[in-house]
């Protein structure tokens, strides 16, 4: 019976296009979700946008479009690059529709009857590019903590959010539940910021127009706008029907991992959790802290002003390398600096030649030494070599990895692998096994191909969800015919005939232009 599988990236703002930022997060939802489906899961994967708040407001004003139609514009931007990069999302969600309005209030009006939300008078300083609240002992200079631009004192009518009742609460959920919050360093800075102390926080605010609505309050002067971040966080939620009682809400929402980057973990880890436990509804599984890219020690983000472009780096290096850059180069937990030189040596040195020549190198060789028939493999698989012992090894370790989101490390296995074939090939000699007369030559010989093919094979179903174009059309070359699922990435669990083919190198040099 199939497990049900959660996983949501953050919404992304609609102020502009998306950047690598976005698509590292986004690329590993997808291999999540991919992998998960590939084990037979039940899988649900969310993605959309944050389409609220002032700077929203701002940049439609900037761009002289009203805030909705900004949003629609951009929106098509984020949809086409994740077209562009095969992200398999289940639903896109939109904090303008109405199916996430209606839950939005839904909650704020549960939680100004049971006390949790209450009208007061809001004084401190906001940093408007972050949507986010400061106290005076938190400003640097004037300037944003995160962010170090400049911010904003205000003074409004505004509603509370009752966190500081919440504290020992998500302390010792957060104790009891180890794995809540992943990585283990993540998880200490948010125990350290709570451990200073959770204050009530703002969740409204009356200069801005363009947000969604507090429920009538007669106590209240002027109207209120949802404070983003508590509009923000629910669609996690409201994406899976909650107001209309959906199944999935019941179904999905009990297995719910949640995929952010470093920046927005206090959010994710305190503000949302405090807010359930106030609903009275279950916390996610699971939160996991991706590190940022940087250049020159520098995060990349729009309003630094280096972003880099998906959509350019899909046509200079294609989509799959791309994907794959991203997940063998960097740790998932940690900072990643990246340049266009490794960028470019890695793709080089792991897709184009370990990988994908080394598919059609055996491809051609199995044609030329075995001939273009239909082989039977089922005996020769029975046979032991260090190939076979480097897969019984290997994929159990990559599905360890994989499930504990060590991207990198998963691939470390899976190369495991595929160095093993490159070596086992040039150990072996094919092409001098090929000229001998000898019949044990000859058994060899087909050994040594069916081996590599078959290690090939293993490797290119776990490499499915990190490269899927790449890896099917290895599949397909290979002769693999059948349909794939991780249960068929063990040794002979695949076809017990194979006819192999040859076609087009898997994956082209790439040669670094001049800019």
């Amino acid at each position: 019976m199939s497990s049900p599988f959660y996983i949501t990236t953050p919404i992304y703002y609609v102020t502009d296009a998306p950047h690598i930022g976005h698509l590292y997060t986004t690329v590993a939802g997808d291999i999540q979700a991919r992998y998960h489906r590939l084990l037979g899961d039940d899988v649900w994967f969310l993605t959309g946008t944050d389409e609220h708040g002032q700077k929203i407001e701002k940049k439609a004003r900037e761009t002289k479009e009203t805030p909705q139609q900004l949003a629609d514009r951009v929106v098509e931007r984020y949809r086409t690059a994740w077209t562009r990069y095969g992200i398999t999302y289940d639903d896109f969600i939109r904090t303008t529709e109405e199916r996430h309005k209606k839950t939005v209030q839904e909650f704020v009006a549960q939680l100004m009857k049971t006390g949790d939300i209450y009208l007061d008078a809001y004084e401190g300083w906001y940093c408007v590019p972050d949507e986010t609240y400061w106290t005076e002992t938190q400003v640097v200079d004037g300037k944003c903590p995160d962010c170090g631009r400049s911010v904003e004192k205000l003074k409004e009518e505004s509603y509370f959010f009752k966190m500081s009742a919440y504290q020992e609460k998500l302390l010792a959920h957060i104790k009891n539940n180890p794995d809540f919050i992943f990585p283990e360093s993540r998880k200490n800075e948010v125990l350290g910021f709570i451990q200073q102390g959770l204050k009530d926080i703002s969740i409204s605010r009356t200069t801005i127009q363009w947000g969604i609505a507090m429920p009538g309050d007669p106590k209240a002067t002027k109207e209120h706008k949802i404070y983003v971040w508590f509009d923000a966080l629910t669609n996690y939620i409201s994406a899976l029907g909650y107001s209309k009682k959906d199944p999935k809400y019941s179904k999905y929402w009990p297995e719910a991992i949640h995929l952010v980057g470093k920046d927005i973990l206090r959010f994710h880890a305190i503000y949302w959790p405090t807010f359930l436990m106030a609903l009275g509804l279950p916390l996610p599984k699971k939160i996991v802290a991706h590190g940022w890219l940087t250049d020159a020690n520098r995060k990349i983000s729009k309003s630094l002003g280096n972003v880099i472009d998906p959509m350019q780096l899909a046509e200079e290096v294609g989509v799959d390398g791309m994907r794959f850059f991203l997940f063998r180069e960097f740790a998932f937990g940690l900072d990643g600096e990246y340049t266009k030189d490794v960028m470019y040596q890695r793709i080089n040195s792991d897709l184009a030649n370990d990988y994908g020549n080394c598919i059609n190198r055996l491809c051609a060789m199995t044609q030329k030494y075995l001939g273009e028939k239909e082989l039977d493999v089922a005996d020769i698989l029975t046979s032991e070599s260090t190939l076979h012992q480097t897969a019984l090894e290997a994929v159990p370790l990559m599905h360890k990895e994989l499930q504990g989101f060590s991207y990198h490390r998963a691939l470390d296995q899976i190369w495991r692998l595929v160095g093993g074939v490159n070596r086992f090939i040039e150990t072996n000699a094919p092409w001098t096994l090929a000229r001998s007369s000898i019949e044990a030559d000859q058994k060899k010989l087909k050994l040594v191909l069916v081996h590599c093919h078959e290690s090939l094979r293993i490797a290119s179903l776990c490499l499915l969800p990190f490269v899927p174009t790449m890896a099917e059309k290895a599949l397909q070359y290979l002769g693999d015919k059948e349909k794939p699922a991780m249960n068929r990435a063990e040794w002979g669990k695949g076809p017990k005939k194979i006819t192999i083919t040859k076609g087009d190198p898997l994956y082209p040099r790439l040669e670094m232009k001049e800019t």
